[in-house]
């Protein structure tokens, strides 16, 4: 089956756009955004989380998280990262997708679009994330592509292969963490190769950031895997400490987030950061590091 694009209604929203390869969904909003909602299998669970009590709804005074895909700028600041996205976006058709943009911020004069395309043989989908500059002054930030991932599963994030003491001396790893980090509450796995995550609903706020160069990290919601492929670019400047991956979670929800490089972004000129996701269902449970390492080899690109 080829690419399908139909007007859909969804929780609450008449105007949304479907994508679908007959395999995997997408759902795009168009009353507000720029928003991916959904992402699943088709006629299967949404591996994004909703919020109930926000669906179907726009124009609020105050932002709403609401679940899905977003786009925001980095570093994370109460007024331009937190503008609201409570309003109607531009769709236009693109080759194997379409493209989503938002008007221009009246706080820092920045528009956002995300590009979004899916295979047609694969179970495979880019998202192109650009900030463009329409504003008259040079704007600092960072493109930062956030997923909210639906409760209950595990973030499995890869870490470099071990080396000597004797290979090298230096560090070869970036760690960022936040004050309400803990370590030993019992969410985290922490490997020697893989880092574990869990989404638990009794627990709180929990953050980390890695300079990540290993390219992938999943998280698995019952049987379905789900893939970020994206790059590290070697010696240009991150945000929060120096991390182009974060992931944050509470009692609602897991985020898997990835940031492009920190800029300043000059009137006219746009910057580009890119997602490849990859969607895998039937696939064995990862409790373990070990478990996490046979998963990777079989599944992951």
């Amino acid at each position: 089956m080829s690419l399908l694009v139909e007007k859909v209604a969804f929780k609450g929203w008449n105007n949304n756009l479907r994508l679908t390869n007959g395999r995997i969904e997408l759902i795009v909003t168009q009353d507000v955004g720029p928003r991916i909602i959904r992402c699943g299998f088709v006629k299967e669970r949404n591996l994004m989380a909703e919020f109930a009590d926000q669906m179907g709804k726009s124009g609020e005074k105050e932002w709403r998280i609401r679940g899905g895909h977003r786009l925001w700028l980095a570093p994370e600041d109460r007024k331009d990262t937190y503008e609201l996205d409570n309003s109607p976006v531009e769709v236009r058709s693109l080759v194997g997708g379409i493209k989503t943009v938002q008007p221009i911020s009246k706080v820092n004069g920045v528009q956002k679009t995300m590009e979004i395309r899916m295979a047609d043989k694969k179970d495979v989908i880019s998202i192109t994330h650009i900030l463009t500059n329409r504003g008259r002054k040079a704007v600092p930030l960072a493109p930062w592509a956030l997923t909210v991932m639906a409760p209950g599963g595990t973030c499995i994030i890869p870490l470099p292969g071990k080396i000597t003491h004797a290979e090298r001396l230096t560090h070869n790893q970036n760690w960022s963490l936040w004050g309400y980090t803990d370590f030993s509450d019992g969410r985290w796995t922490l490997g020697s190769r893989y880092l574990l995550f869990r989404q638990d609903a009794k627990k709180g706020p929990g953050k980390l950031g890695i300079a990540h160069r290993e390219g992938w990290v999943g998280y698995q919601l019952d049987n379905y895997l789900f893939v970020k492929n994206f790059d590290w670019v070697e010696g240009a400047q991150y945000a929060d400490g120096g991390v182009n991956f974060e992931t944050f979670s509470n009692e609602l929800m897991l985020e898997v987030e990835t940031l492009g490089p920190l800029i300043t972004l000059k009137p006219g000129k746009s910057v580009k950061h890119v997602e490849t996701w990859q969607l895998f269902k039937n696939v064995p449970k990862v409790k373990t590091e070990a478990e996490a390492d046979k998963v990777a080899r079989k599944f992951v690109r």
